[in-house]
């Protein structure tokens, strides 16, 4: 697979763990500008570790990652963010102590990505925006930290299961804004998720992975259809 300026995010035979500890083997992806692909598997199939290992959070064996045709495998965390890599953690990540629009604040970086848009992006950040994080509901604070992602103006943003411990409702809540935030914002934007209705109904392509390596790679209505694939690969029934 070749690294080309016009591809978004690519990632070439990536082997990645934590110290000795191998969790990824030959993982290959590439995202061209403005996509939307999403990524599914079961618990502990290395789907977080992809994430840590795109920001550069754990140990690379072997293998590249580039953004906009740049390589950033050797480079800092730090130096990633500058380059336009965003990133909503599983765990959220929120400062409890902070006010909402402070959270927000403290990410920004200059670009299309200002607190007026964002507010006017999610309308009820704004209304919350004096309350500290730790005065959130769980929704709240995944949509915090979705914002906060975007105020440091990435080029690529990367969510690790945004749905995680919200209620079904709130889900639905947090589909919207991710379709809105897909059709209107031009990210391009790799989704990992366990909610196979949601990673299947974000993103046109879809990738499974299984034991640290990528067992499967194609459209997500060719997934969505085929049960017997689904029940296999993720241990459900169907997507809905």
């Amino acid at each position: 697979m070749a690294a080309m300026s016009n591809i978004a995010l690519a990632i070439e035979n990536l082997h990645a763990g934590y110290g000795e500890t191998v969790v990824l083997e030959a993982i290959n992806l590439a995202v061209e500008p403005g996509a939307s692909v999403s990524i599914l598997g079961r618990n502990g199939v290395g789907k977080t570790t992809l994430m840590e290992t795109v920001m550069g959070h754990t140990d690379r064996h072997a293998g590249s990652i580039f953004l906009m045709g740049d390589r950033i495998d050797d480079e800092p965390a730090h130096r990633r963010v500058v380059r336009g890599l965003g990133y909503v953690p599983q765990e959220r990540e929120v400062f409890p102590s902070l006010t909402v629009s402070e959270n927000l604040e403290v990410a920004a970086r200059p670009g299309e990505w200002t607190l007026t848009r964002l507010f006017d992006f999610f309308p009820q950040l704004m209304e919350r925006r004096n309350h500290r994080g730790n005065q959130l509901s769980g929704g709240e604070q995944q949509m915090l930290a979705i914002g906060r992602a975007l105020m440091g103006n990435p080029k690529v943003l990367l969510m690790d299961e945004p749905s995680e411990g919200l209620a079904p409702v709130v889900v639905e809540t947090l589909r919207t804004g991710l379709m809105h935030l897909r059709d209107e914002a031009g990210l391009t934007i790799i989704l990992v998720e366990q909610n196979a209705s949601l990673a299947l109904s974000f993103a046109k392509r879809c990738l499974v992975m299984s034991r640290g390596r990528v067992v499967h790679d194609g459209p997500s209505s060719a997934l969505e259809a085929d049960e017997d694939m689904l029940r296999r690969l993720l241990g459900v029934e169907g997507s809905r």
